[in-house]
């Protein structure tokens, strides 16, 4: 029985087929948004519309972007010569967030996952060579994730840049800020003692 004229209803579906989000949560959002004034549901449905006519990828880096290059790329004040590589945008995101780093991005969108049947030519790595070969790149930092498919295409692309003029290094990972040895994995304490520093 539905409780809901079809407008409602409608909207509840069309939420409800977003991440993370069920039923009950859309019909609140559906409630809510009934609740706004009409000027900020058109809001909220044309910068819906704006974005999917607007955004595109950043023909340098592949980031997200309303332009042809992100803003990172067009940022004259951040290092070309430093070249960060990660698997998808929000990875990105959560560096820069961090404010850590002041140089360019790379970003795969996947990673090697052979038991999925994505191999070298389903990710940006031809992209990064080619931009390793153009652009006057001192460093790429490998900023995959840590486990097995990121590990593993963190391998594959310093073994293929082996041969360019190029350094390549790899974020360091390890036990947490804050964190307790004892929950701490063991893959982990073992990437923290090898990745060890003096202070």
């Amino acid at each position: 029985m539905q409780y809901y004229p079809d407008s409602i209803q409608k909207l509840i579906k069309n939420l409800s087929r977003l991440p993370g989000i069920g039923h009950k949560t859309a019909e609140r959002l559906a409630m809510h948004i009934l609740r706004q004034p009409e000027n900020d549901a058109r809001q909220l449905a044309d910068s819906i519309v704006s974005l999917k006519k607007r955004l595109r990828l950043c023909s340098r880096c592949f980031a997200l972007s309303d332009d042809l290059f992100c803003r990172v790329c067009r940022d004259s004040t951040r290092s070309s010569e430093l070249v960060c590589v990660v698997e998808q945008p929000a990875d990105m995101a959560s560096i820069e967030k961090s404010g850590s780093f002041k140089g360019r991005y790379h970003i795969l969108s996947g990673v090697l996952s052979p038991m999925d049947g994505i191999g070298p030519d389903d990710i940006r790595i031809a992209e990064l060579v080619e931009r390793v070969e153009k652009e006057d790149i001192k460093e790429i930092i490998l900023a995959t994730g840590t486990n097995v498919e990121g590990e593993s295409t963190a391998a594959y692309i310093a073994q293929i840049l082996a041969n360019h003029p190029v350094k390549v290094t790899r974020i360091a990972s390890g036990v947490p800020m804050g964190g307790d040895l004892k929950y701490v994995d063991q893959v982990t304490l073992k990437r923290a003692m090898e990745s060890r520093h003096g202070i």
